[in-house]
């Protein structure tokens, strides 16, 4: 369903969360700009300021500082396309109805980000990768990239060589530099096309999705990227390819389906390795160049910036790259960095547990608008102005995974070719019928952990003493209680997360929580 059939679908009805005057103004002169910064594939744990030994990406750590950045922050669900349709409409995947990446055009909701920035007067732009229901005529300024290159006619001469490099590459890796330098990479241009339009815009506020492309595969980087962390100096990994067979028969059938795909992936896992964390770096610095064009042109002291990324990277844990099966922290946990005017700074994180979904409400009140009906996140301005918030609110997050219907396994059937998981070449999708069949449910709280499908199968872990989930205790007698508690949350999460459109059209009043809090009252 369309967005414009939904408000067709909900004409006449007017139930919206009246929030109070915008603490950055409500004059279109006064009202901060927006840019949210993605990144696609970003494991969370590989900062420093996370703990990571290495320094893959000083200026995001810098720019975290001047904020507020939380390290329980979580996708709705480590796939792009849903996690992105939830992050446009503040709605998880069973809302919106794009579980997977191929039900994009099903995404169902009232109003989006993109909606409610319009209607406040802001001039709106995608950069980079969209992969959700967003179009170019809703838009102003429409440039998109994808994991191949730029989708434009328009390219410079350097760009049209690195965008013919790119598609060879058949969305695995090259374990060489690759060519023409840092300028044909697709984050520096960019940056180019942020500062050019950033630049055409008079006194009108704006907001930007500036969607990098990487660090997901196709991995590659130039130098000095490439040999800036050598396979030999990284970190050893918390686990190895012989956990997969604690993790379960999908693990292994990604596996199985990646060496098909990837001949020789695992002799080459500490290169792939070594080129993601070069990844990093060359993203940081194009990061650093944007906030750089900002300041040129005398806005950033009225930007709100976010960092994030949709999901994570296995990048080498239980000897697997990519994303495709499980919950796991890797996945799910995300990096999310607030910095701006009226926006409390601090080194330490913040302590709540947040999602990706609450991002849309959180700008909807930076903007001074009305939260729109159906959305399921809460507002996180309290917590960014550091304020007063209910702690209950933010002591535990949902996660969610899966198509539905039953799990394929191995009886299915194994042709991955036939399915279209492995192709001609080096292509192998890792979304496919095995990796995304069924149903799943994740819950942190604190140190904990519950992941439980639709069989009843649960793992519970504590991340403090287990942080690659090997060590499921959720049939250890002495965790009982704990477990208890965490399905007890997560029963609460899927209740409270019940699409609430449509509500009714007559006599009944939808009442709803200030700043749209789920819990609190």
């Amino acid at each position: 369903m369309t967005n414009s059939f939904n408000k067709k679908v909900f004409a006449g009805i007017s139930v919206s969360i009246s929030v109070f005057s915008s603490a950055f103004g409500q004059e279109n002169q006064s009202s901060p700009n927006v840019i949210i910064i993605m990144a696609d594939q970003l494991r969370a744990d590989l900062m420093q300021r996370e703990g990571y030994r290495l320094n893959t990406m000083p200026f995001a750590d810098s720019l975290a500082e001047k904020g507020t950045w939380f390290n329980r922050a979580y996708t709705a669900a480590p796939v792009s396309g849903p996690a992105r349709v939830s992050m446009l409409t503040g709605r998880f995947p069973n809302a919106t109805h794009v579980r997977s990446n191929h039900n994009i055009r099903d995404a169902f909701y009232t109003k989006d980000l993109f909606d409610v920035a319009g209607e406040q007067g802001y001039a709106t732009a995608l950069i980079g990768k969209n992969h959700s229901h967003l179009s170019s005529d809703r838009v102003d300024y429409w440039s998109p990239y994808n994991h191949d290159g730029q989708d434009s006619e328009n390219k410079s001469e350097i760009g049209k060589v690195f965008d013919k490099y790119l598609k060879t590459l058949d969305m695995y890796a090259d374990m060489n530099p690759s060519p023409y330098g840092v300028e044909a990479q697709l984050p520096y241009r960019m940056v180019d096309d942020a500062s050019h339009w950033i630049g055409s815009l008079s006194d009108k506020p704006f907001l930007m999705w500036f969607s990098i492309a990487e660090p997901h595969n196709p991995y590659q980087t130039c130098e000095p990227y490439y040999s800036m962390f050598p396979p030999e100096s990284l970190p050893q990994m918390k686990s190895s390819a012989e956990d997969m067979k604690i993790k379960g028969e999908e693990y292994l059938l990604l596996s199985e389906m990646m060496e098909q795909g990837h001949v020789g992936y695992q002799e080459n896992l500490q290169r792939l390795r070594s080129i993601y964390h070069g990844m990093l770096r060359m993203i940081d610095d194009q990061v650093a160049r944007l906030v750089d064009e900002l300041k040129k042109k005398g806005v950033y002291d009225n930007t709100i910036i976010l960092f994030i990324a949709d999901h994570g990277d296995y990048v080498g844990e239980y000897g697997l790259m990519k994303k495709g099966v499980g919950l796991d922290d890797v996945l799910a946990r995300i990096p999310m960095q607030w910095t701006g005017p009226g926006i409390k700074s601090s080194a330490d994180p913040h302590e709540a547990h947040v999602s990706i979904i609450d991002i849309f409400p959180t700008i909807c009140e930076i903007m001074g608008a009305d939260i729109p009906t159906g959305v399921q996140g809460r507002s996180l301005l309290p917590l960014l102005q550091g304020k007063e918030y209910p702690e209950k609110e933010f002591e535990s997050v949902m996660v969610q995974d899966g198509f539905g219907g039953m799990y394929y396994t191995r009886n299915d059937a194994t042709d991955y070719k036939e399915e279209g998981a492995v192709g001609k070449g080096l292509f192998f999708d890792e979304l496919n019928t095995w990796t995304q069949s069924g149903t799943m449910r994740m819950l942190r709280k604190g140190h904990w952990k519950l992941v439980y499908d639709m069989d009843g199968n649960g793992q519970l872990y504590n991340l403090k003493d287990d942080p690659s989930e090997l060590d499921n205790l959720f049939e250890n007698r002495s965790s009982e209680s704990i477990k208890n508690e965490m399905i007890e949350n997560l029963l609460r999460w899927e209740i409270s997360a019940q699409d609430p459109i449509p509500v009714p059209r007559q006599r009944y009043r939808f009442k709803r929580n200030e700043h749209n809090y789920l819990f609190a009252h």
